[in-house]
């Protein structure tokens, strides 16, 4: 090894976990901090933390019920579109059917 090129090798380093647990290992630095540690990370422990509250499952429910809430609304107007057109040819046939009869007061006058 080259001299005055090398980082310094701790051997005793502390490694501090964000749970509280810590060890030693070896590091070129005397002090390392990290967020997880086999205590603390749930593949160790076995037990499942919910992390993302507002994850995955809650935004498909939205855009599930939204999507049926759409499809209810386009079924309405749909709905409400057939009655329209329902009475605008119940309006013409009544047009129709008066229009063949003559209006008295009319053909005198002319």
């Amino acid at each position: 090894m080259k001299d005055k090129i090398h980082p310094k090798y701790y051997p005793n380093a502390k490694v501090i976990c964000s749970c509280g647990n810590s060890w030693e290992t070896g590091s070129t630095k005397p002090e390392l901090h990290t967020d997880i540690c086999s205590n603390c990370h749930p593949f160790f422990t076995g037990q499942q933390r919910i992390v993302d509250t507002g994850g995955k499952v809650e935004r498909f429910t939205n855009k599930f019920e939204r999507a049926s809430q759409l499809k209810k609304e386009v079924e309405e107007r749909s709905a409400a579109r057939e009655e329209r057109r329902r009475a605008r040819a119940l309006v013409e046939i009544v047009d129709t059917d008066e229009s063949v009869e003559p209006i008295e007061g009319l053909a005198e006058n002319k």
